[in-house]
Parts: structure tokens; sequence; C-alpha cells
């Protein structure tokens, strides 16, 4: 059954519609229809209008706010258009799904791929390739933001009506067909959610509810969201019950939560979503924190991305120091210790600019701990949006990507490197004119002081409204397949299946069992698994040899890459993985 919204539009049983708006500025509310009728909404208290009237799927309508300002629905479920038009009624009712038994899989069987609705064609280009990503060996797609946004290229980010899926992604019913193939596969989707700010073009709210903002507190894209307030709150913990509940979504991704003033809200959030799904459902609500607040890794969330583990073995593998990697660069292979036994690096410890980030998070299983070495982030908020494989080592590359596969730290990949892509991920939007010319100026100065523009001034970054940079962006399809990638493909294929028969089965309730410092660039790290046996994986992303402990006679060797398992040696740029099974 569809959840029972207080923000927007509610089709019931009875074919009434129902329409709440809050507007605690205004004092009249109106509805127009597409047809050309018009009613007006009562007054409620607290600054709510609402109304009821006989009203199908599909009707268009907007709201007139004092009798000027006209307005889509803020929590509309779909629009007629962009942003800027009419809103739709959608009945949840209609769609027949035909995995009805589906209840998800745990956590800990999670390998996510992450990828970007709209450079694969749609809601229907994504359920066409989720054949392709089955039996590469993932279990759960990851889907981009999808609320609408301005125009129809964006990453996701600038959305501002967040109920609505884009409309030039498809339909509310093209993204539950993708979601019931997905099941029917046995593929989980996950879908990232952005709860801390609006875009700049198309949100309304501060015309006639600008107590849905605080100015006390900015953040990078303006006044904060003020979630001390119920109906502020009720607004985003309903979206997040729209994704479970009405598209059958599995998780969501929780963006950037450290822009969030009142971390009360993420645990109601979680404590809201877990209730209405129940616990026969296995649901996943995964944060991006800069914080690396661990405690709310225990207070209902599964996981969060580990940026920490991503950055050393982005600066260990390319030797970049600038920006945010020179809080990695120094001390780097210590670091990588410390994520490989810990999780998070960062754990209290003072960042460059002398501020201290984190809590201790030893204490927490490594499934907490979501481990990549490229997302959409760390590719497209590069100048020229380089993939990993055209900046490090190969060998060195293939080690560390053994290493997230194989670690029980819940692996990420990001759309084309299973094959070795090497089209970039640029930034991309769709704005109008005025804002497009800002966002390229923003853009630039973001990395003038950068020593590729600071020696090159003449240098540029590509133009985010460009047609050209979305088309590049786009993954080179063809390419699957072929003689130059098959062998990355068949590489990330076996490590995948690996995962599944060796790893996933032992993963359930799993442990850090410390660490060695083997060399500059080298460790050795342990992990107690379900079954207690001991999963250990020594790592050599240096130029030298390196002196390891050689697995014992009884151990199962199950990975090597340019190592000689037995031997006390690593060679360069190697990696094995061995089990210890218990005795």
């Amino acid at each position: 059954m569809p959840t029972r919204p207080t923000h927007g539009a509610f089709l019931d049983e009875n074919g009434h519609t129902h329409f709440s708006l809050w507007a605690p500025d205004a004092h009249q509310v109106s509805i127009e229809l597409d047809d050309g009728n018009s009613h007006t909404l009562q007054a409620r208290p607290d600054g709510w209008f609402a109304t009821e009237f006989p009203c199908k799927a599909g009707t268009g309508y907007r709201f007139l706010i004092n009798g000027d300002s006209k307005v889509p629905d803020p929590a509309s479920r779909a629009q007629i258009g962009d942003v800027h038009g009419f809103s739709s009624v959608v009945d949840h009712r209609a769609y027949h799904w035909t995995t009805d038994t589906w209840q998800g899989r745990p956590w800990h069987e999670t390998v996510i791929y992450e990828l970007h609705v709209g450079l694969l064609g749609g809601f229907k280009g994504v359920q066409a390739y989720l054949p392709y990503l089955k039996k590469l060996g993932v279990t759960a797609v990851e889907l981009m933001p999808l609320g609408e946004f301005p125009g129809s290229r964006n990453w996701g980010y600038d959305g501002v009506l967040p109920f609505a899926p884009e409309a030039s992604y498809g339909s509310p019913e093209d993204l539950k067909d993708l979601v019931d193939t997905a099941h029917s596969l046995s593929l989980m989707v996950y879908v990232d959610v952005v709860y801390n700010h609006f875009g700049p073009d198309g949100n309304y709210l501060g015309q006639y509810a600008s107590d849905f903002f605080r100015t006390d507190i900015q953040t990078p894209w303006g006044p904060s969201i003020d979630f001390r307030r119920t109906e502020v709150r009720d607004y985003f913990c309903e979206n997040a019950l729209m994704w479970i509940m009405d598209y059958r979504i599995d998780g969501l991704r929780l963006d950037a939560v450290h822009a969030i003033s009142e971390k009360d809200f993420l645990v109601e959030l979680a404590q809201r979503v877990r209730q209405a799904a129940g616990p026969e459902r296995h649901v996943h609500l995964v944060l991006e924190n800069e914080d690396n607040a661990a405690n709310l890794l225990q207070r209902g969330f599964d996981a969060q991305w580990n940026d920490d583990g991503h950055n050393v073995l982005h600066a260990l593998l390319t030797g970049e120091e600038e920006g945010y990697y020179a809080d990695f660069a120094s001390d780097s292979t210590v670091k990588m210790a410390r994520c490989m036994s810990e999780g998070f690096i960062y754990q209290g410890q003072a960042t460059r600019h002398g501020h201290a980030r984190g809590e201790p998070s030893a204490h927490l299983p490594p499934s907490s701990f979501v481990l990549f070495l490229q997302n959409h982030d760390q590719i497209g908020n590069r100048a020229f949006g380089e993939r990993l494989i055209t900046l490090a080592d190969e060998d060195a590359l293939k080690a560390s990507i053994a290493l997230m596969l194989l670690s029980p730290m819940v692996p990420l990949l990001f759309m084309g490197e299973e094959w070795g892509s090497r089209k970039p991920f640029l930034f991309f939007t769709d704005h109008n004119e005025e804002l497009a010319q800002a966002v390229r100026e923003g853009r630039q100065n973001e990395f003038k002081e950068f020593s590729l523009f600071a020696s090159h001034p003449e240098r540029t970054v590509p133009d985010p409204n460009s047609i050209d940079t979305f088309s590049a962006s786009r993954p080179d399809y063809s390419a699957i397949g072929t003689e130059q990638h098959q062998p990355w493909q068949d590489f990330y294929s076996h490590l995948l299946t690996l995962r599944h028969d060796k790893i996933i089965p032992r993963l359930a309730d799993t442990q850090f069992a410390g660490v060695k410092v083997l060399a500059d660039s080298a460790v050795s790290a342990a992990w107690t698994l379900s079954d207690q046996s001991v999963l250990r994986i020594d790592i050599n992303l240096s130029e030298a040899f390196v002196t390891c402990e050689p697995a014992s006679d009884t151990a199962e060797v199950l990975f090597f890459y340019r190592a000689e398992p037995g031997t006390d040696m690593l060679a360069p740029r190697s990696m094995v993985a061995v089990l210890e099974n218990p005795a």
C-alpha cells in the first residue's frame, strides 16, 4: 500500500486526491488544474493549506500563492515537463508488481555498482543493463539522485523536487519496472538522496515557506535547511518512505549529512524507515559524512562511504597531494594500515586545517565501511574527470582492486571501471544561460590554485553546460567484451566470484584482527570471519620487494597478483589473499 503523506498530493482508493501545502508565509492558496479549473485550499493550523476533491491520476496541477505566484508542488510525485511546470497526480496503487515476495538481501552480501541513469539512457536503459551486472557479480545497483532538476542533464545534486523522479529519465512506472526487473534478478536497488540542500533553480519554498530554512547557519549551497521544524523533518522522512515503500527501493545513500546540523533528525529518519519497512525486509541506509561520526553507524545506519580509504589509496597510487589529498600524502602507509584495521583513518586527529575530525571506529564491523577506488565525486570533481586507470600504474591499481573486492568492507564500483573504461566522467549541467555562466566561472575558480592551472592559466575546464561535456561522459558500452577490455572484465568477474564463493558466506559477523606495516607502502591486514577463519591480505604498492610472513601450509590461497604464495617476499605492486581455516 502507498504511504499516506502530510506533504503533497495523495490519491485515495475512492478517487479523491488530497492536496496539502505547508505555506506559513501565505495568506491564500488555491490550486490550478491543467484543464483550467481551480479550487481554493482551506487554511489549517500551523501554516498548512489543504483540500480534497475527485481527481484522477495524471491530472496536472500547480499552486497559486496569494493570487499571483504559480509554483509546482514541492512534494510533487511527478512533473509534466521541467521543474517550473505543472505537477502530476500519481497513483502508486496502479502498478502491478511481479516480485511481491522480494524482501531484499542482507547487507553483508552487498556489492555496489554506482551509475548515472541519464548516461545509461534513462530508466529503461538501466533496466536493459541489469543482466550484465548480475553476471558480473554485482548485487546492488546504486542510482545517482533521481529528484527533478532543471533541464535534462545534471548529476542530480541540483535537484529541487526530491519526490518526483526526473522526467527525462522516464516515468514513475518506468522506475518501478527497473526495480521490479532488478528484484527478479536478485539485485538490490539503492537511491542516492540529497537532504542537505536544494538546487539553485526551481526551488520556490522561500517564497511561501521561509521557515523551511535558517539564516544563522550557512552551507556551501546557501542557508541551512531547518531540521528543528517538524514540518521539515516530515518532508524528508516522507521522501525516504516514498522510495522505500512506494518504489520498493532497497536502500538509500544520504548525501553529505555533515551539512545537516540536527543529527537527531538522521536517527529519526532511520527509525521511521525501519518501522515502516518492518523486520522482514532488508532495508539499508548508508551515509556520506565528512565528520566520520561512528556513533551514527550504531543508531540505525548500516555503513558510511569511507572517503578516508579512497583518499589514502589514491595518494599511494598516484602520488597526488593537492587539495584534500594533502591529509593523506604524509604517513600514508600508517594511514592505510589504520583504514584496514579500524575503518576510519581520522578518528579525532587534526586535519591539515587544524580541525579535529572523526570518532573512534575500531569497534565497528568492517562491513560498516563502503570501500571504493572510484565514484562519481572522486572522478567527476577532478577538472578533467580522469579515471584512475589513466593516473596509476596498472599493476598497483590491480593489486588495489583485489584488496577492495576481497576485503570484508563493502565494495563499490563506478560504472565502466570493470572493463577498464578510459572515458572521463565530467561535471555536467543544463542550466539557463545566466546560471550556466556562474557555474562555468565557479568551476574554473575551483581549480585555479592547482599546479596544473597555476602553471598554465590559459587552461580551461570543460564547459559543464555543453552537451559535448555530457556526451563525453557516456561510458563506451561498445568496449565491453572487446579484446582490449575483456581482460579487465575477467579480472573483476573472477574476484567477485571469489568474494561470493569464499568470503560473503563468512561475512555475517566479521571483526578486525590487526594489521602489520611491512614496509613503506606495504601492509598485512587480517580479519576474523564468522566461522573463526582468518582472512589475510598482504599488499605491496611500492616498487621494491618487501619481506612478509609466509602463509602456513594449511592456509588456502584465495588469490594472488604478481606474488608467490608461500614465500617470505612480496614483489613490487603485488598482493596475496589467504584464508587460514580454524583448527
